[in-house]
Order: structure tokens, then C-alpha cells, then sequence
């Protein structure tokens, strides 16, 4: 059972000051972990760690992951038995104008992430989160498999696939013998309250109705993996537990996506969330040829995670719009944001009773 493993457990979340992580601190404080966060402070305002209070409710930290001397000092004091490693630069748009940042963040901050663990002797099980887009994308119809080559034509994409080749590296030529468990999740694009990045397409819906002003879409034909952010994370616990308890035969990448018939484009996810809302500013298709490259169609086969963790997505496409609108109209309506979104992490962990299993409505 989920919540009995991590009831017991110290973990070590870096980014968790990020749209992500903020949920997995909850999510995790809730089944009575001992949380401690490193991460830089949020630069959005608003953001949801903020506006939740977070940094009261966990052990909280601000640290850069490529400050090796600092990470190193936290993770020796901080002795987790499991790590989680989300700090990024986790925006496509932002890394085609800032790769330096994208590449030294996204690449050496694993680097520095390994080089920190080989330092301690408590790590059981280190997670490194990177993304859906570690794939050479060749526009399939079909989702791409763990065994599948790696790739990335952009800078944040050909970061996160260096990533993986970093953990991967270091878990064979250094971990393995310490047995240190290492693995790697891929998540496809998550949506959820308390997301307020630039350049996404539920935050920037979301302005748009607040102002009043009409969105305009870039790329509506896009196919993409949307799932709810509870979804994928519950994934990587189960993952994370199931590697603290067994071998290393589970060691490796793993997909953590929606059901075939979940993945949608871009377009019906712009009617669906505009619609939820009594007044709409409508959008029109931004035919701006500037816009750098993304890419048409991308799916995950999470086959790997269903066999052998028991794991698949519990909440369907609508019930993830649903919830994530109820979210941003109550912050719209002054509501209390941490009652609000611990209402959401309770009722999904009872739909779970306390495991994932099925797909629920």
C-alpha cells in the first residue's frame, strides 16, 4: 500500500517549488512522509507554492542544482532515503531562447544530482523525472515505447534526453554497486491547478478568460498526452516504492501517460475548458510563422508501467478538465487554495483506495 510505504520515509524533492512539485509535496506530506524540498524560489506571480503556503508545511530549502557544494551539503544533512528529482527548465519555448540556462540546468543539475548521492550512504532510490519529448519524434500515430530511441530538436527536448543518458550512466558505472536504485519517468503534458507558467496552454486559457481578451492557438491540430498531474506522480511513487523494495530489474525509463483513447488535440482541449465557463473570450489560430518548431503528434505506450507496477491512469481527460476548472474558479471566486487542492488529493486517493487500479470516472 502506497500510503503505508511513505509513511515512514524521509524524501528529498528538488523543484519543488515548480507547478509539479508543489503537488508531490502535498501529495507526499499527506501520506505522512518527511518532505524536504531544494529548489530555486518560484519566479511566477502568482504561483502555487506560494499561494498554498507551502514552505510551511515541509522542510524548505532555496537552492540552485547547479550549485554541486550546496546540493552536496543538503543531500549529506538531509540523509533521504529516497529522492525525486524534478528541478528543470521546463519550458520548450523558454530553451530555444535561453539554451545555455536549458542545457546547464537540465544536463549538469543531473550531473551534480549523482555526484551529490555517491557522496551519502542513506540513498535507497533516486527518480529522475524528465519528460514525454526525450524521444525522437517521428510524428507516429502510435505511442512511443521506453525502448525507443531517444532524441530531441530543440534545446529543452535534447536536454531531458541527455538527462537520461546521464542517469543512466551513472547508475552503471557508479550506483549499481552501492545499490542505489535508479530509474527515470516520462509524463506527458499534465494539466492541474496552480499552473502558472508562460507559454502553456491551460494557464494561458486561463488569462485570457480573466482578461477578457481572445486567445490565439498555435498549433491547434497538435496531438498531445494531457493527464491530470495526480496521475503521473502517483505513477512515480508507485515506481519509487516498488524500487526501494526490489532490484534492480526495474531500473531504466518508464512511461507515465494517458489511455490510447484519452490523448486529444489541442483544439478540443481549448472548446472543453473555454466552454466550462459562463463567459468565454473565444480564440482564433495564431498563423505567426516566427513561432520556433514543435512537433504535430506525440504519444506514450505505458504498457511497461501496467504490467509491472499495476499502474494506469485513474482519471479520464474530462474528469482531469473538470477538476482543473473547479481549481482556477475557485480562485477566481477567493476560495481557499490549500483547502481547495487537498479536496482534490483526498478525493483522488480514495478513488484509488489507496492503490491505483482501473480507470474511474
Amino acid at each position: 500500500m502506497i500510503s503505508q510505504f511513505w509513511g515512514s520515509k524521509i524524501v528529498l524533492i528538488t523543484g519543488h517549488t515548480g507547478f509539479k512539485g508543489s503537488w508531490l509535496s502535498l501529495l507526499l506530506d499527506s501520506l505522512g512522509a518527511k518532505v524536504h524540498g531544494y529548489a530555486l524560489r518560484p519566479v511566477e506571480s502568482p504561483n502555487m507554492f506560494d499561494q498554498l503556503g507551502i514552505a510551511a508545511r515541509i522542510s524548505n530549502e532555496y537552492g540552485d542544482v547547479r550549485d554541486l557544494k550546496k546540493l552536496s551539503a543538503t543531500i549529506s544533512r538531509v540523509r533521504p532515503d529516497l529522492i525525486i528529482h524534478l528541478a528543470a527548465q521546463p519550458l520548450v519555448r523558454y530553451g530555444y531562447s535561453h539554451p545555455v540556462e536549458t542545457y546547464s540546468t537540465n544536463v549538469m543539475g543531473v550531473v551534480n544530482l549523482f555526484e551529490a548521492v555517491r557522496s551519502v550512504d542513506s540513498v535507497r532510490v533516486v527518480l529522475n523525472v524528465t519528460t514525454d519529448k526525450v524521444y525522437e519524434n517521428c510524428e507516429w500515430i502510435w505511442g512511443y515505447r521506453e525502448s525507443d530511441r531517444l532524441g530531441g530538436v530543440d534545446p529543452y527536448s535534447s536536454s531531458k534526453a541527455c538527462a537520461e543518458l546521464v542517469t543512466a550512466a551513472y547508475r552503471e558505472a557508479y550506483l549499481v554497486k552501492h545499490n542505489v536504485q535508479v530509474a527515470t519517468a516520462r509524463a506527458g503534458n499534465v494539466i492541474g491547478g496552480g499552473d502558472w507558467s508562460e507559454d502553456r496552454l491551460i494557464p494561458d486559457l486561463y488569462r485570457a478568460i480573466e482578461s477578457g481578451k481572445k486567445i490565439y492557438i498555435r498549433n491547434p491540430d497538435a496531438v498531445r498526452p494531457w493527464q491530470h498531474v495526480l496521475d503521473p506522480l502517483w505513477g512515480y511513487l508507485r515506481l519509487a516504492a516498488a524500487l526501494y523494495t526490489a532490484d534492480d530489474d526495474l531500473c531504466g525509463g518508464w512511461n507515465f501517460g494517458p489511455l490510447e483513447y484519452d490523448t486529444y488535440k489541442v483544439e478540443w482541449i481549448v472548446e472543453s475548458f473555454l466552454a466550462a465557463w459562463e463567459q468565454s473570450p473565444g480564440w482564433e489560430i495564431d498563423d505567426n510563422e516566427s513561432h520556433p518548431k514543435e512537433s504535430q503528434a506525440l504519444k506514450l505506450d505505458s504498457s511497461k508501467a501496467r504490467a509491472f507496477l499495476g499502474w494506469e491512469p485513474l482519471w479520464s481527460l474530462e474528469k482531469a478538465l473538470q477538476v482543473t476548472v473547479a481549481w482556477y474558479q475557485g480562485y477566481m471566486a477567493g476560495q481557499d487554495l490549500y483547502e481547495l487542492t487537498m479536496a482534490q488529493i483526498h478525493a483522488f486517493q480514495s478513488e484509488s483506495n489507496g492503490e491505483s487500479g482501473g480507470k474511474k470516472e
